[in-house]
């Protein structure tokens, strides 16, 4: 029997106000999961209403950090308690192998318990200049948070934006993605169960267009939180200028992966098809740019031919797949035209490009992983964002090249530095226009850490101390300590 969600709204279960719904199904084999609400902008208006009430009138500013943390950490017990349910919709839904599933299930619990831990750490300072004032600051959480996340890791950025919101006392509207919306459902069923006052968290589903427009438009919006591609941040500005609400954007990347001809060869091997090819590629921070040492080029090249083989195609829940279907047969069509494109452009199609072959794949939307060699760094495959399984490999004659090319892109997302030599791995890095950078590895995150990028990756940090500080306000708080007047127009 397929399964009917409703959205979370007021501390209650809603249908869509128009009545519509949207069909859910598996990218790997078509199979139905689920109908859920097909929200629009006045559902999107319900639960902003609800979230602002909750916020300014609710016991929810009352609420002491230390009880926020806890609340916090319950969540993050009921997250592993439902760890298996979650990690195989997670596959179902948008496709990625279960293995994969698996870590972002614990690292969401992970999350909200390391946001559970900081509630209670947040602090301002004082300041007693002149002698007879004392000046401090106080940390106020921001008020009504619309948090838009994308399809590629739904509970895990359910996480990233809900526990540092929730952990700074805000209110939030969740949106999930249209295609990707039942395992933020079940977050909400989760929540459901806690003692969260009506309208602290609301999960909305439905369209950008019409409920993620009103999330970046409405003037009771606070602030506003988005992940995913450039195009749609520029929407979000536009949208949020109108009642100037504080913005935070990680969009998209064309992330440059180093090597030097120094490195551990087999690591780098390794470690540039992983950058690739993980989450089928749909991943902002995905290694999709692999510049090579000219006199090592053709050996790596041949390596990960070599190893290409071993990476199994299939529907997530089945043992040993490494690489599932993309989300939907529109954004295949996409990666597809990429890939044509590439081989008019003259870039050497050294393996995949196609859909697999087999009964297994027929009603799922894989593509092969696909590697072009011969790369001018002016192709548009070694400019733009793909988001699928296509690497696109570039040599370079030394240091300062590998440098200038990789620096050479509008976006400033990720990028990963592969040499024995630690001394020339922090000196490249420090020259890399990138916010989140590795050396001898690639794809690490860690809940500690700051999460985001330059140029038109984004605006922000999520993560970390850095992500608790883009859902909290500021206040300058000034006291005279003299009982003579001090405010005297003549």
């Amino acid at each position: 029997m397929v399964k009917e969600f409703q959205m979370w709204i007021g501390g209650r279960w809603a249908a869509a106000q128009s009545g519509q719904t949207r069909e859910v199904r598996d990218p790997g084999n078509g199979e139905l999961l689920a109908k859920v609400p097909e929200g629009d902008g006045r559902d999107a208006a319900a639960a902003i209403q609800a979230a602002r009430a909750a916020f300014d009138a609710g016991p929810w500013r009352k609420t002491t950090a230390q009880d926020r943390g806890k609340l916090l950490f319950r969540l993050a017990d009921k997250i592993r308690g439902a760890a298996k349910m979650l990690a195989e919709l997670e596959v179902r839904n948008c496709g990625k192998p279960l293995a994969e599933a698996e870590f972002d299930v614990a690292d969401a619990a992970n999350c909200f318990e390391f946001y559970g831990g900081l509630a209670s750490k947040i602090h301002g300072h004082t300041m007693s200049v002149p002698a007879n004032s004392m000046s401090f600051v106080l940390r106020e959480p921001i008020g009504v948070c619309g948090q838009i996340i994308p399809w590629n890791y739904p509970l895990l950025m359910a996480a990233w934006k809900l526990a540092p919101a929730l952990a700074a006392g805000n209110t939030c509207v969740l949106k999930p993605s249209e295609l990707t919306p039942l395992t933020a459902l079940e977050l909400a069923r989760l929540m459901a169960e806690l003692d969260l006052p009506p309208g602290v968290v609301n999960v909305i589903t439905g369209p950008g267009v019409g409920a993620g427009e009103e999330l970046a438009r409405s003037a009771l919006v606070d602030k506003v939180a988005f992940t995913g591609g450039t195009a749609t941040g520029r929407k979000i500005i536009s949208g949020a200028a109108g009642n100037i609400k504080k913005t935070s954007l990680e969009l998209g990347g064309k992330n440059p992966n180093i090597v030097f001809a120094d490195a551990d060869f087999a690591a780098a091997v390794d470690g540039a098809l992983f950058a690739a090819f993980a989450n089928q590629g749909e991943v902002c921070s995905a290694g999709s740019r692999l510049l090579v040492e000219e006199s090592i080029h053709k050996r790596l090249v041949e390596a990960m031919l070599a190893k290409i083989p071993n990476v199994k195609l299939g529907h997530g829940l089945k043992a040993g797949v490494k690489m599932g279907p993309l989300i939907s047969a529109a954004h295949r069509e996409k990666v597809e035209s990429y890939i044509r494109l590439g081989q008019e452009e003259g870039a050497r199609l050294v393996c995949g490009g196609k859909r697999p072959k087999g009964a297994e794949f027929d009603k799922g939307f894989f593509v092969e992983p696909t590697i072009f060699d011969g790369v001018k760094p002016s192709m548009r495959i070694a400019r733009e964002e793909i988001f699928g399984p296509v690497l696109a490999v570039i040599p370079f004659a030394d240091e300062a090249e590998a440098i200038r090319l990789a620096n050479d892109t509008e976006y400033g997302l990720a990028a990963a530095v592969w040499t024995k030599d630690i001394t020339r791995g922090l000196r490249v890095v420090r020259e890399l226009r990138a916010g989140i950078t590795w050396i001898n590895t690639y794809h690490p995150t860690y809940n500690e850490m700051p999460w985001g990028g330059y140029k038109q990756s984004g605006w922000g940090r999520e993560l970390g101390l850095y992500g608790i500080e883009e859902y909290l306000e500021t206040k300058q708080v000034n006291i005279n300590l003299d009982e003579a007047p001090t405010c005297q127009l003549i």
